[in-house]
């Protein structure tokens, strides 16, 4: 919509407040709040803020920042108060002089989509987001607990989240969102709400907006929708599997009708460079400590550095959809990571497969994951880092991802993971008290 659009929908829709939103290097959401009587000063990019005071956003010199609308992204909060409503934008954040911080997610994905452009790609992508639902205690604080036993697919009185599920779903398509399903997962309380594939800034945008919009409706329902990798042991873990296409001149690229398995070189191309990249991507598109106990855990998550097109537990799937739905699927992100981030690191290495034509291997033999370490180290195949710790010193280490992040960006994260990292290390569990204080 046009300011003047905006301007008007405001005042017919009763709009009083205006959530100026934006994410954190982590991809936690942030926001200014204004009053509807401020969205012209707002749109005019006059909105600052102290950048100074916060973590896990950038260099603290920057000081004052500018927050910069982007109108494609106004909405309505559906479930804010009817009277005095509340709408909201994603935004930049830019300098003084109107410049984008080196720093920025939002705008890193921006740079890479524009290099797809001037390659002559237009770049689509299909989040597949996963979450728990728990309940929370007396006081409304979030637990871990469930006392639902559904499974995959079931429905009520099994599924006990799929009344909230079901006005997320409402909720999301009043916020302009296309759904394509919504499911009970693997693991109890496990839920998936899958939305309609669109151009990557706009995925990016709508993952953002997905989990706000999830968590806010669980929080009606007396529930906690967590996002976390792996809350439970015992059990499936989260993922966010990805699927990418790119089109040139309004034709999916990654088909090849000529070809036995349905793809293009381009296809294979861009696999090479997830393949090559993968593990100093882990630390951005997996970037808990946590999220290593998903990707060791055995439940369908990947660990090997492997591709096929078969139906398989591997790191890159080809879809048995081919013809002009061609699509490769990376299956070992997880719905913590920032998207802008994500989707920034996995379009960058993919588009460096193909511009140096990387050769991404034969395809694994069926079933080839379930082989013993010993019979993949034999044929060669690497896999994923096993904790935080390593995923980052990978990171550290490829000098292609510190291209495309800059060296400032990669030199605060990385200090920042250590500083996690080593917390968590500083712990004693309960699984250490219980195996070892009595025997020991």
């Amino acid at each position: 919509m046009t300011k003047a659009e905006i301007l008007r929908l405001v005042e017919e829709e009763d709009v009083e407040f205006i959530r100026l939103q934006f994410t954190d290097m982590f991809g936690v959401l942030k926001n200014v709040a204004v009053p509807a009587s401020q969205l012209e000063s707002a749109l005019n990019n006059e909105c600052v803020f102290d950048g100074y005071g916060m973590d896990g956003i950038w260099n603290r010199s920057e000081g004052d920042l500018f927050l910069h609308p982007d109108p494609d992204t106004f909405v309505i909060l559906p479930w804010r108060p009817q009277q005095g409503k509340v709408a909201r934008f994603l935004c930049d954040v830019r300098r003084a002089d109107g410049s984008a911080l080196p720093v920025s997610t939002r705008a890193m994905l921006k740079r890479t989509l524009q290099k797809a452009k001037e390659m002559g790609y237009e770049v689509f992508a299909h989040p597949e987001c996963e979450f728990f639902l728990f309940h929370t205690d007396e006081n409304g604080i979030p637990t871990a607990m469930s006392h639902e036993r559904a499974g995959f697919l079931d429905v009520s009185p099994l599924d006990l989240g799929e009344n909230a599920r079901r006005e997320m779903v409402l909720t999301l398509e009043n916020m302009g969102f296309e759904i394509e399903s919504s499911f009970h997962e693997s693991a109890r309380a496990q839920h998936e709400i899958d939305f309609k594939q669109a151009e990557a800034l706009e995925t990016a945008d709508k993952i953002v907006t997905f989990k706000n919009a999830v968590r806010s409706t669980a929080k009606r329902f007396g529930l906690h929708a967590t996002f976390m990798p792996k809350p439970t042991a015992g059990s499936a873990g989260s993922g966010m599997h990805i699927s990418f296409s790119l089109y040139r001149d309004g034709k999916n690229v990654f088909f090849d009708p000529e070809d036995k398995d349905g793809i293009s070189d381009e296809a294979r191309w861009f696999m090479g460079g997830i393949l090559a990249h993968v593990k100093g991507m882990c630390a951005l598109t997996n970037p808990l400590v946590n999220s290593y106990k998903r990707l060791m855990s055995g439940f369908e998550a990947p660990r090997d550095i492997i591709w096929t097109t078969r139906n398989q537990n591997t790191l890159i799937r080809v879809h048995n959809q081919r013809g002009t739905d061609a699509v490769i699927e990376l299956r070992f992100p997880d719905p913590s990571a920032n998207p802008y981030l994500t989707l920034t690191a996995c379009i960058a290495a993919g588009l460096d497969g193909i511009e140096k034509k990387t050769d991404p291997g034969a395809a694994a033999a069926y079933r080839f994951e379930e082989r013993t370490d010993a019979e993949k180290a034999a044929a060669g195949v690497e896999h994923l880092p096993e904790t935080l710790h390593e995923a980052v010193a990978c990171l550290e280490q490829d000098a292609f991802m510190k291209t495309v992040l800059g060296g400032e960006f990669v030199q605060l994260y990385t200090d920042y993971k250590k500083e996690e990292w080593n917390e968590y290390m500083s712990q004693v569990s309960e699984w250490e008290i219980e195996r070892y204080l009595y025997r020991i």
